[in-house]
């Protein structure tokens, strides 16, 4: 229980007590945009560094080498937890924001920061607005600003980590559009953290794998057609790969 009460209280306090941060990072934010985006990130990442210190969190990233270290990319992810954001933002190096549910706007402070550090919200039942979120998140990608993304659309419940749904294609429309690669992101043990036995945070181990930059543009036949299955497909091998090797590891 104490650990839940931490962690609450930490995103309580901070979103309290920073708010004359926020205001004027959102001032600095029409003046030198970059600049504020990146002490934006600072902080954030900072907060969520502790987070998961105080939850009893600890993380290994692999496949960091495959992030090209010189343009925007579009983090592709599977999804079982809020979790898998915080680890998220502290491991990927550069600018980079989430698209994340329109629903996100009600709480107040919390959509500030989210802005801040580039998020984009998607409202899945306005096709209109929908649209207006990709071209944003596209508007993004080009100016250099990397973006995550869960195509499963919601959090994934199934039991076997390997269980994902289906893609929706849609959402690979950013890196069509924009042209930056693909990175597929293979997470596994955060859904352990919470979402197993809310409301309760337990102590786990999180692994989060990078795979090979995929260039939709030259994938060719159903591959080309069907982007999202293709994605899909790699990811469901790599989180294979990381249960195998885990299985290995515990005999």
């Amino acid at each position: 229980m104490i650990r839940i009460v931490l962690v609450a209280s930490t995103v309580i306090l901070f979103l309290t007590f920073a708010i004359p941060v926020m205001l004027y990072l959102e001032r600095k934010m029409k003046r030198d945009p970059e600049r504020a985006q990146w002490r934006s990130l600072k902080i954030v990442k900072a907060v969520f560094r502790f987070i998961l210190k105080i939850a009893g969190v600890t993380y290994e990233a692999y496949g960091l080498e495959n992030i090209p270290p010189d343009r925007a990319v579009l983090y592709v992810g599977n999804h079982r937890s809020y979790f898998d954001i915080l680890v998220g933002y502290v491991t990927v190096p550069g600018l980079t924001g989430f698209v994340a549910k329109k629903e996100m706007l009600r709480y107040p402070f919390l959509r500030n920061w989210m802005r801040l550090v580039n998020c984009v919200f998607l409202d899945r039942k306005n096709v209109k607005e929908a649209l207006k979120s990709i071209m944003e998140a596209i508007g993004k990608l080009r100016s250099g600003i990397s973006i995550w993304i869960f195509p499963e659309g919601t959090r994934n419940v199934n039991d076997r980590l390997t269980d994902l749904m289906e893609f929706r294609e849609g959402s690979l429309k950013m890196a069509e559009k924009s042209g930056c690669p693909v990175i597929p992101v293979a997470i596994s043990g955060t859904a352990a953290i919470f979402e197993d036995h809310m409301p309760w945070i337990r102590p786990g181990h999180v692994v989060i794998r990078f795979g090979e930059p995929i260039d939709l543009k030259s994938l060719a036949g159903e591959e080309k057609k069907f982007p999202g299955a293709y994605v899909r497909g790699k990811l469901i091998s790599m989180l294979e790969e990381m249960e195998n090797r885990s299985t290995e590891e515990s005999v």
